[in-house]
């Protein structure tokens, strides 16, 4: 049985620190002309075009503006993170066992990995090409918030762009997403895909379980583990 592997970034693979919201202050000053005051939470694991539409509401910018102003601030958000690549090589941080696990779901050949993320495309590729992560996922085939800012269908996305590629049919029996927040888990349950929390993140290993994740680790060290939760829970 072959399964599709989809890894969530920030916080599961990595983490940057505050460069992700350097990039929303910096966009949105471009956009609106002005300092913005508040920010997005941390770790929640929406989509960066849902995020940028909370920062103008939390920012008192007039709902008449806040659809067009997100359209903008959203098609700066690459190039923006961009002129920070020296500051994600220099202060971003491989998540532990990320990089071990990573390489043992890339060299099994009844996986295929790639991403399903809150990132814009062009976010995700330069957020793991700049940590040394992107040769262990299949970039073409993910899914991402340049798709649609409803997570849950970036599953489908995947699934399709797979299915594209392998000629395979992928549902939510041969579909996993490994990720660190409720809305992974969210995104699996309603997107179709068994769900593998990691509490590396700001969510609780408890608050994944309690969220429907159907299994829980406390990190990604145990590269053998983490495989055979793949298997059984496609096993199943």
């Amino acid at each position: 049985m072959t399964t599709l592997v989809l890894w969530d970034i920030d916080r599961t693979l990595l983490y940057v620190g505050d460069i992700d919201r350097l990039v929303y202050r910096e966009a949105f000053h471009d956009v609106v002309g002005r300092e913005a005051t508040k920010l997005p939470a941390r770790g929640t694991g929406v989509t960066m075009p849902l995020a940028v539409r909370e920062l103008l509401t939390a920012n008192g910018v007039p709902e008449t503006e806040v659809e067009r102003f997100a359209d903008l601030i959203v098609d700066r958000l690459p190039d923006r993170l961009e002129t920070h690549r020296e500051d994600l090589v220099r202060h971003g941080t491989v998540m532990p066992g990320a990089v071990e696990a990573l390489a043992a779901v890339d060299q099994a050949p009844d996986l295929i990995p790639t991403v399903v993320t809150g990132n814009l495309r062009a976010s995700a590729e330069i957020k793991l090409a700049a940590l040394s992560l992107i040769q262990y996922v299949d970039i073409p085939l993910g899914g991402y918030a340049s798709d649609s800012a409803h997570r849950p269908d970036l599953v489908g996305i995947a699934q399709s762009r797979a299915a594209a590629r392998h000629g395979i049919q992928f549902n939510a029996a041969t579909t996993i997403i490994i990720g660190d927040s409720r809305q992974d888990v969210v995104t699996g349950l309603e997107g179709g895909a068994k769900v593998i929390g990691v509490a590396s993140g700001t969510t609780s290993a408890q608050q994944l379980s309690e969220a429907g994740a159907h299994c829980v680790l406390p990190d990604l060290r145990d590269p053998e583990g983490l495989l055979s939760r793949i298997r059984a829970l496609t096993n199943e």
